[in-house]
């Protein structure tokens, strides 16, 4: 078992065919560890990043909207 994403995955849980709107999808719909490769500058996901997303796993903790939000004193 691969423990990355194929771009043939990628493309149908995306629904583009070019790796920056693919990249920016995945962010949308919360893979914050999708990434573009170095090399070959296709998209890379892991499956198990995947997986805990798609069942309900949260947000990063350094993700600003997961953050308290703190109230200016009045």
């Amino acid at each position: 078992m691969n423990d990355t994403l194929s771009p043939q995955s990628i493309e149908a849980i995306t629904g583009y065919k070019r790796p920056a709107e693919q990249l920016q999808e995945l962010r949308a719909q919360g893979f914050y560890r999708a990434r573009l490769g170095p090399v070959d500058g296709k998209v890379i996901l892991e499956r198990p990043h995947y997986e805990h997303i798609c069942a309900g796993g949260g947000k990063p903790a350094n993700d600003a909207q997961a953050r308290p939000q703190v109230r200016a004193a009045r």
